[in-house]
């Protein structure tokens, strides 16, 4: 799979995650549409992937007792999109700020995980082992 050029990725979270604009425009203070346009937004790829979309938008629906599941089906497909970037400000953004966060809280690596796809779910497994946690039914047989 050929690698999403970095400067098309803010416009691709806001265009598969909408739910993310109203935090994109209040980070630049702009409309989201214009914002992920800037190079900012690029350079600020880990602010960006923290403050509007894992922060405001993924974890309060993994944290949910009714989440909005097609809501977590396009965040874990936006999320497959970018995960293996060759760039390692891009896949260091994802690794940092989307998957350790999984981290934070009892249940969230479970909750997240019927979303993920498959190199998602090998990037958590193998991050799981090097943290040497180990959950049932995901990365402990």
């Amino acid at each position: 799979m050929a690698d999403i050029p970095a400067e098309d990725i803010p416009p691709l979270l806001l265009h598969a995650v909408p739910e993310s604009a109203e935090f994109i425009a209040e980070k630049y203070e702009m409309p989201a549409e214009a914002a992920v346009l800037t190079r900012d937004a690029v350079l600020d790829l880990y602010e960006v992937l923290a403050e509007c979309f894992t922060t405001h938008v993924l974890m309060p629906q993994l944290e949910s007792p009714n989440p909005d599941v097609e809501l977590l089906r396009r965040c874990w497909d936006f999320v497959e999109q970018i995960m293996d970037h060759s760039s390692q400000h891009v896949s260091g953004a994802v690794y940092f700020e989307v998957l350790e966060q999984l981290l934070n809280a009892d249940g969230l690596v479970e909750a997240a995980w019927p979303y993920m796809k498959d190199r998602t779910r090998a990037r958590t497994a193998k991050m799981l082992d090097f943290y040497g946690v180990f959950l049932p039914g995901i990365n402990r047989r």
